[in-house]
């Protein structure tokens, strides 16, 4: 099963030439996950040829460089005739809030819109294997809250070999022992999954904490994330700027990523101060950080790999 992501918006609050406001795609085996949906979002996801539909849309917070994108997406949607649900999840208060963005200048879709409001330590959405949980973040004058895609945990590998060995047929038999079911023989034998299924392999994880300063939650939200992808938006020289704004600098991130045990990170919410060479922060973060280290494009595509996937098996 396939994970991609689009980086469809890795600017900060003033948009650039090259960077657009926040907006990140995941396209899990063709279902669409929508988080933050700046200004421009719906261009990004035609020019970048990501798809266009999508069923969940997570918030992580009120400020119009993450939420501005939503009123021209859900009239285009509407446009071409939608009719399934869109469901946005957002921080507590937010509700009110964001009705009044679908409904701007009067505007009722043809379609249902459904506002949840989710407190941080929850799940915001329960898919068939995976879960999206969401956790606390520190940004400036407002509720802020960051989302942690987690799969669950896949069944381990199956040894053909000693099933054969213990005369398993080949057939559904392997199908039924793979899927945590024991089999019996034509002789009377039972055969055990755990006999012939290794042990459960780790799913994927990633982690987008929108705007925010460096916290803990961040750390816990999921151990050691397959893709971090961390608000950066200034260099080490403008620390404090970023403390007195509630963002986090590349170094500050990488600090983060690395207590998380990050296998990658993404930087983003590049301040326009840094438009044309974001080299400072990617190259403080690198220098910080042991994993991969990186400032997305827009429109750039990471594939997500399962942690075993080097796995010589």
């Amino acid at each position: 099963m396939s994970m991609r992501v689009t980086f469809l918006g890795t600017g900060g609050a003033v948009p650039t030439t090259e960077r657009g406001p926040s907006a990140l795609l995941v396209n899990r085996d063709g279902e669409r996950l929508l988080f933050d949906c700046g200004e421009g979002t719906q261009r990004q996801m035609m020019r970048f040829g990501t798809g266009f539909t999508v069923s969940h849309l997570f918030v992580t917070h009120l400020h119009g460089d993450h939420v501005l994108g939503i009123p021209g997406l859900i009239q285009t949607w509407d446009f071409n005739d939608r009719e399934e649900p869109l469901a946005i999840h957002a921080p507590p208060g937010s509700k009110r809030h964001l009705q009044s963005l679908v409904n701007v200048a009067g505007y009722r879709p043809g379609y249902p819109v459904n506002i949840h409001e989710v407190r941080p330590g929850n799940v915001a959405l329960s898919g068939d294997d995976y879960e999206i949980r969401t956790f606390e973040t520190v940004h400036r004058n407002v509720r802020s809250m960051g989302y942690a895609l987690v799969e669950d945990d896949r069944p381990g590998r199956f040894d053909r070999e000693k099933a054969e060995e213990l005369g398993v047929p080949v057939g559904p038999a392997f199908g039924r022992l793979h899927e945590g079911e024991s089999v019996e023989l034509e002789d009377g034998t039972v055969v055990d999954p755990e006999q012939v299924v290794g042990d459960p392999r780790p799913g994927r994880k990633l982690v987008y904490t929108g705007d925010t300063r460096p916290v803990d939650a961040t750390v816990s939200a999921a151990d050691e994330p397959d893709l971090l992808v961390h608000d950066a938006t200034f260099a080490e020289d403008r620390a404090d700027r970023a403390r007195g704004t509630g963002h986090s600098t590349g170094r500050e991130a990488a600090e983060i990523a690395t207590r998380a045990g990050a296998k990658r990170l993404a930087l983003t919410h590049i301040s326009s101060r840094y438009a044309g060479n974001a080299s400072p922060i990617e190259n403080e973060a690198r220098a910080a950080f042991d994993g991969e280290a990186f400032v997305p494009d827009d429109g750039q595509k990471v594939d997500v790999p399962y942690p075993d996937a080097d796995d010589s098996e």
